[in-house]
């Protein structure tokens, strides 16, 4: 090759990763991501579907694909869900295809999903995927984060929190912990994590 010629190489993207926040319901898991997503341009979103009801604000095709059971349940034996959980009663699960193209694009791809799907992510993609699990500083405050949103009946909560034990049990099989205590901390914690 003559001096000072490049040689022109394919310009292909490597491919992208998983990044998995889980916890407890109420443990603080959306403002985290909401944090990431802003200050991280290469990491994207993936919308999950849920059966669950629309909560205030919420808007279809961006806070989650919101579908009925036999919707949801088609998809799923369609085999174009990457992983899905029943969590009280809902379904929730993380629509393949999305998932698949933005990894091959060289996209970061962030999931926010229940510990279940966490781990079934990981079973899938054991090289690729990278599972935080946002732990709250205690129960009784949990308690009180789930009070505090003003969109949960007290027989909600008392399941949300009986859930809550189950899943802090199994946080042992994520790659890291985080004490979601105070938000910067949490952060600049998921950042390392990440990297």
């Amino acid at each position: 090759m003559p001096q000072g010629e490049v040689r022109k190489t394919e310009n292909r993207p490597k491919r992208g990763r998983l990044i998995v926040i889980s916890g407890p319901s109420g443990v603080g898991k959306g403002t985290l991501c909401k944090k990431l997503l802003h200050g991280l341009p290469h990491v994207c979103l993936s919308i999950s579907a849920t059966t669950r009801s629309k909560r205030p604000g919420e808007v279809h095709g961006q806070s989650y694909f919101f579908l009925t059971r036999g919707e949801f349940e088609r998809i799923v034996q369609s085999g174009d869900m990457l992983e899905y959980a029943e969590y009280n009663d809902c379904y929730y699960g993380t629509p393949r295809f999305y998932v698949e193209k933005q990894l091959e694009g060289g996209k970061d791809v962030l999931l926010e999903i229940e510990t279940q799907g966490a781990l079934e992510v990981k079973r899938q993609f054991p090289d690729e995927a990278r599972l935080i699990f946002l732990v709250p500083p205690s129960m009784s405050i949990l308690r009180e984060r789930l009070a505090g949103r003003g969109t949960n009946t007290k027989a909600d909560i008392d399941s949300r929190m009986r859930i809550a034990e189950k899943e802090m049990a199994v946080r042992e099989q994520f790659d890291v912990c985080i004490v979601n205590d105070e938000l910067t901390s949490c952060y600049q914690a998921a950042l390392e994590a990440i990297e």
